[in-house]
């Protein structure tokens, strides 16, 4: 019974199995038919697709086909009116190649005919004509050069001569000579004693408190103050005044009197560089260029008081500036501020200019006053209208009769002593001693010295100066190698 069972079972799962298999089958052939259904359709879209992009390629093709036809048909057309064209210049070509053949022959004829008339080769008349013109040439542009710097010459020698000439008439100002030397007149002889003190203790704190040096010879009822700094030598002169008037002689009352006499000579120094400030017309001035203004007024050169001569090429600066139609306020300023190193040159090694330039300079004064106040010596080279004017209105401040005092013998020695020494160097030609001797110009034979050689004879004839001559401030030594060729046209 069991097995009946057990065999039915299995007759049921068979015929089970078989149904799903079946089933299955029929599903498979389902999905095929609409895969290949589903494939058919892509591939006739994707068929339709290229079809009509090969169509639309088509007709780009023939398009551009179309287009080359008519651009090749029209270079034909070209390439044959192109061969016209050559035929005719080919046909023009020969005529000229006749023509020129032609006229080559007829140039060569007449030039062998001019070369008999002439007697001589057509390189001969072309070198004989090149020479003729350029002699021409030469003298005439010779001439001209000559007449045109000739009247330039002229017109700029009177012009400045006026200028010069106004500027001097314009600008008249008086002039103070002090010395190194102060005299101080005393009531009697015994005033001597008293300001030497006991064991001469008066006179050793007054020299140690003003700095300078005091003279007591036998000057009588006098005694002298004696200092290169004029500005301590007038503190010392109001000082010992003052003690004098008092009578009382002593350290302390020469301490106090001396405070009293600085505080004075300071408040007028002050005043001082105001009033020059002032009276220049120049504005807006560091307060201590201002000061260094007014302590020139104690100073001296060659006997000419150096703030009055500094207002002086000021004036003369400015007038000439006006003269010449720019702007007189720079060189007012700069001829006002020229010497500002003498205020101080007696505490700073270097030339007053440039030792000038560089406190103008640090007080925030403009490279144009700048460079005009270390150039008015010719320390370095002028490069502005300014400094030429300053340099100009400094030469003729200086030189004016009776401005500075020297003695007119010692002046012409120094002057010959100098030409003397750098004259005797080998090689020189001629000396000149310049500018109240402050530069020499040394003329060198060009053939006897050369360029290297010019620098060293330079140098030499400097060294020579300071070790054998005296002189105040410094000396310029320029030396000049040229070479001169003359000739006349007659």
């Amino acid at each position: 019974m069991r097995k009946y069972l057990s065999e039915a079972r299995v007759a049921t799962a068979e015929s089970t199995a078989k149904k799903i298999l079946a089933d299955a089958q029929r599903e498979v052939e389902s999905i095929r038919r609409e895969a290949e259904v589903e494939a058919k359709d892509k591939i006739f879209a994707a068929r339709s697709d290229a079809e009509r992009e090969l169509k639309s390629r088509r007709s780009d093709l023939q398009r551009l086909e179309r287009r080359l036809m008519q651009r090749e048909e029209s270079l034909e057309a070209k390439e044959t009116e192109a061969g016209k064209k050559d035929k005719r210049l080919a046909s023009w070509e020969d005529h000229l190649k006749s023509q020129e053949s032609k006229l080559v022959k007829a140039a060569t004829e007449q030039k062998r005919l001019l070369e008999k008339v002439a007697r001589m080769t057509a390189q001969e008349a072309k070198d004989y004509l090149v020479r003729s013109l350029e002699e021409e040439v030469k003298l005439e542009s010779a001439m001209f050069i000559k007449e045109e710097e000739a009247r330039a010459r002229e017109e700029a020698e009177k012009r400045a001569k006026k200028i010069i000439s106004l500027a001097i008439q314009r600008c008249a100002s008086e002039h103070v000579a002090e010395t190194t030397v102060s005299v101080v007149p005393l009531p009697s002889d015994e005033m001597k004693g008293r300001i030497i003190g006991r064991e001469g203790r008066n006179i050793r704190t007054f020299e140690n408190l003003t700095g300078i040096n005091l003279i007591i010879d036998d000057t009588p009822e006098a005694v002298i103050l004696s200092s290169f700094d004029p500005a301590r030598r007038e503190i010392a002169r109001l000082t010992l005044e003052k003690l004098i008037t008092d009578g009382r002689i002593q350290p302390a009352r020469i301490e106090e009197m001396y405070e009293k006499s600085k505080a004075e000579v300071e408040n007028e120094i002050r005043e001082a560089g105001e009033e020059a400030v002032f009276e220049a017309g120049v504005h807006n001035l560091n307060k201590e260029l201002v000061r260094a203004l007014g302590r020139l007024k104690f100073r001296t050169s060659y006997g000419q008081n150096v703030l009055i001569h500094s207002l002086e090429v000021a004036h003369l600066a400015g007038i000439m500036a006006s003269e010449l139609g720019i702007d007189i306020k720079v060189p007012k300023r700069a001829g006002l501020l020229h010497d500002i190193g003498k205020a101080i040159d007696h505490e700073v090694e270097g030339s007053h200019a440039l030792i000038g330039a560089e406190l103008a300079k640090r007080l925030g004064e403009g490279n144009v006053v700048f460079h005009a106040v270390e150039a008015h010596h010719g320390d370095v080279e002028v490069k502005t209208i300014e400094a030429v004017l300053v340099q100009a209105a400094d030469a003729i401040s200086a030189a004016r009769p009776g401005a500075r005092r020297e003695n007119l013998e010692s002046y012409i020695k120094r002057l010959e002593k100098l030409e003397t020494l750098a004259d005797s160097f080998p090689g020189v030609e001629k000396v000149y001693a310049m500018q109240a001797g402050r530069e020499i110009r040394i003329m060198v034979q060009a053939d006897s010295v050369d360029d290297l050689q010019s620098v060293t004879l330079a140098r030499d004839i400097a060294k020579e100066i300071e070790e054998q001559l005296d002189y105040p401030g410094q000396i310029k030594i320029t030396v000049i190698r040229e070479t001169r060729v003359v000739e006349y046209a007659k």
